[in-house]
């Protein structure tokens, strides 16, 4: 642990102090007949005149020997390794780093040039190698001291700074201080590192990135101790030992350190470049182009050194990232790159709402009606169908109630319901709001979502299947919404499917379930261990298993009861479930009917256009309908197959329904009016009296002068019903014109009663009205 280690490093301190000492020391004590013939001559200016210039030998160079010396300097991160058990970090590890940078650096230097200045670089270790009067000098430092040399360039010596590795010996007071002096050194790093790298190998096992490594995260004792990722440590630094070649094992690890320091060095530069508020370094001289330098620099070395290490350095790398990329942990460093997304995102912002709106340029951009979007998934995911990578997608909910508590629940829901999108990979945002009721909370988000040119264009709303058993004032609320869309300028598109799409209810019980099961397996948990306590076996144990439970047998005509309702309501659940996950699923070929009958700027083809460019829906073709004249459907077909051609819109078949403004059949009718009786005023056939009193206490109800003012309009929505059941029963998507009820004219309850007889026993169908801006053009 840390607080042995640290006394440990004082003991090989003292003991590294003492040895350089000695190695200064004995560079002055007057040399002696043996060392001057390994070559040491105490200063001398020839000599280090003679050693100043390089000589490089055996294939080796600057870099290669650079790389063997890096090892030296990689104890840089010493104090940032180690910075959880530092009193004061940010002011210990830039005040201990730079001191121990420039103490070092010295150190290093001096012992340099004083070996550089005292030893030879070749010696023949001969006594019987000095020179005698009359004897030709080559011109070497060592000749001018008198000894001859010149032999070491024909064979090879074993003395002087280029054979000997143990000169500092020779050179120093007392020889084995040196030897001592380099196992304090050696240790002094290995503890260093065995202490460190494994701390920060724990971090990044306990955030869970690589699963596999989550072994390594446990810590032990009062300081969580990583024991496991000593011993890994211990392991690896034995192996790389056994190898007995320091020469082979240095270019490695340089490479490896210079992997490090150029991506601590690029996170500085890049967390400086993102301009975080959280990115605040003390250190009064950085400077991000300097970690910017530093980066390249250590990426540029690496490749010098050892190229084909480089790039398995790098490929590891990247490997490392794709798998965390694709992975995607569930951690959060607050990381620059997050910050730099932020900043490029406001800038993209700031440049679009520069830019003026064109139709070639358009594309849906929805506020989706979910309420908790887990609660309707298949309305998320036919809105997500035609906005993913194309439009921006807001999933919303309106909570309705008192400030104070529907606030709160707004704030609990708001990551939860992100994380949820997240989770099921869909790209949308959630919003919510908290409002007096739903209409006003709409409007607010209608008004107030999205930023500049990215803000929502249409709105995507669920049928009410609900309408017949609701309040006239959520019926009233639920109208409002579809006219303040279209007084906001957005398109609105209503999507109805047989089951509905609330799966509220089935969660529930799912949640439910859950809960019981997880009671259950703690109590059958809890009953092994106390019977494991007990230790009773045989009678008395039975006795007192039969005390604990008191089981009574159900009445079989309850239990038969019981089993077919729940098959029966598990059988809805399933339906239910199924329905809501059809539109995730590939549809197979099919068709997607459109029944284009009024002009709404294009909206109405422009969805079924993109919804077929989508994987899921790619095997479906389209159809388009259309209402036209009986004496000239070829003249109307005609005219729009043309007008689609310029759109470049793709389709199998076009047809022009002529019989469009028939009245339907009686049955169909009949069953209008029946569905529509309930919330009709009947006032003509009362006194006027009685008439004005009604119309006071029911101002929602349909009245006769309505319907009779409506009577075209309600054969219209009949007969369009009866249309799609002959023609579009077997597609796997109707879109259609939403009709529109104008204020003030057409009641709430009609105007519902007409969605409904229009979208009944139908496929999945979606009600589309644009604003009657062009979102299509004949241009590329």
């Amino acid at each position: 642990g840390m607080e042995w280690e640290y006394q440990a490093q004082v003991l090989l301190l003292v003991i590294l102090l003492v040895a350089i000492f000695n190695f200064f020391v004995g560079s002055v004590i007057p040399t002696n007949e043996e060392k001057k013939a390994r070559g040491f001559y105490n200063y001398d200016g020839a000599i280090f005149a003679e050693n100043f210039g390089p000589d490089f030998r055996d294939g080796e160079g600057f870099f290669s020997v650079f790389a063997i010396f890096f090892p030296a300097a990689t104890g840089i991160l010493a104090g940032a390794n180690i910075s959880g058990d530092l009193e004061d970090p940010q002011v210990a590890i830039p005040k201990g780093t730079m001191l121990a940078i420039f103490i070092t650096t010295i150190t290093y230097l001096a012992v340099g040039i004083c070996v550089s200045a005292t030893v030879v670089r070749d010696a023949t270790g001969s006594l019987n190698d000095t020179i005698t009067p009359g004897m030709a000098c080559n011109g070497s430092a060592a000749c001018s001291l008198g000894y001859d040399f010149s032999s070491c360039k024909t064979e090879h010596c074993d003395f002087g700074l280029m054979n000997n590795f143990q000169v500092m010996s020779m050179v120093s007071g007392f020889g084995p201080l040196i030897t001592a002096g380099i196992f304090s050194a050696t240790l002094s790093s290995a503890l260093a590192s065995l202490v460190s790298a494994p701390k920060v190998f724990q971090a990044l096992c306990k955030d869970n990135i690589y699963k596999a490594l989550h072994f390594f995260a446990k810590g032990h004792g009062k300081n969580n101790e990583p024991l496991r990722g000593y011993v890994l440590t211990f392991i690896i630094a034995v192996a790389f030992i056994l190898k007995s070649e320091l020469n082979t094992i240095a270019p490695i690890i340089s490479n490896f350190f210079l992997a490090s320091y150029a991506l601590i060095n690029f996170s500085c530069f890049h967390a400086s470049y993102a301009k975080s508020p959280g990115w605040r370094p003390a250190y009064k001289y950085y400077n991000m182009w300097v970690s910017l330098f530093g980066a390249m620099l250590c990426c540029g070395v690496m490749f010098v050194i050892n190229w084909w290490a480089a790039l398995i350095t790098y490929a590891i790398e990247i490997l490392l990232y794709i798998y965390v990329t694709v992975k995607k942990p569930d951690v959060n460093w607050g990381s620059s790159s997050q910050a730099i997304t932020f900043v490029n995102a406001v800038n993209d912002a700031l440049v679009l709402t520069a830019v003026d709106d064109h139709v070639k340029n358009f594309r849906p951009q929805c506020i989706v009606l979910t309420g908790d979007p887990k609660t309707r998934p298949a309305l998320l995911d036919i809105a997500h169908s035609f906005t993913k990578n194309y439009g921006l997608c807001i999933t919303s909910k309106v909570f309705v109630g008192p400030r104070i508590q529907t606030v709160k629940e707004m704030n609990s829901s708001m990551e939860k319901n992100q994380t949820w999108l997240n989770s099921k990979k869909r790209k949308a945002f959630y919003a919510a709001v908290a409002c007096n009721n739903f209409r006003e909370g709409v409007r607010s988000l209608l008004q107030a979502s999205g930023v500049g040119r990215m803000r929502p264009n249409t709105l995507v709303i669920g049928f009410k299947k609900d309408w017949r058993d609701s309040r006239p004032k959520d019926i009233e609320n639920y109208v409002g919404v579809l006219h303040d869309s279209f007084d906001f300028e957005y398109g609105v598109v209503m999507v109805r499917i047989s089951q509905g799409f609330d799966i509220s209810q089935v969660l529930q019980v799912q949640e439910e379930l859950e809960r019981l099961e997880l009671e259950r397996q703690a109590l059958e948990a809890a009953i092994k261990e106390e019977e494991f306590k007990e230790g009773k076996h045989g009678i008395c144990g039975l006795f007192n298993k039969a005390s604990r439970f008191k089981m009574s047998k159900p009445d079989s005509k309850e239990t038969t009861m019981n089993s077919a309702q729940s098959m029966h309501v598990g059988d809805i659940n399933q339906r239910l479930m199924e329905a809501s996950t059809q539109f995730k699923k590939k549809q197979g070929k099919g068709t997607i009917d459109v029944w284009w009958l009024f002009d709404d700027g294009g909206l109405t083809l422009l969805i079924p256009y993109i919804l077929t460019t989508r994987k899921k829906w790619k095997d479906c073709k389209i159809r388009v309908f259309m209402g036209g004249k009986a004496n000239r459907i070829d003249e109307d077909k005609a005219a729009m197959i043309s007008l689609l051609s310029k759109f470049r819109i793709q389709f199998v078949d076009l047809y022009v329904v002529g019989d469009i403004n028939t009245k339907p059949t009686k049955e169909s009718w009949k069953f209008f009016e029946e569905m529509i009786e309930p919330y009709c005023l009947h006032e003509c056939s009362k006194d006027p009296a009685t008439a004005d009193m009604l119309k006071k206490e029911s101002p929602w109800k349909i009245k006769d002068a309505e319907l009779e003012m409506c009577k075209e309009k309600n054969y219209r929505q009949v007969r369009l019903n009866e249309l799609l059941q002959e023609n579009s029963r077997a597609a796997n998507l109707i879109i259609m014109s939403l009709p529109i009820a104008r204020k003030g004219s057409v009641s709430d309850y009609l105007y519902m009663a007409w969605l409904e007889i229009l979208t009944k026993n139908l496929p999945p169908i979606m009600l589309v009205r644009g604003n009657h801006k062009s979102v299509l053009t004949f241009y590329s």
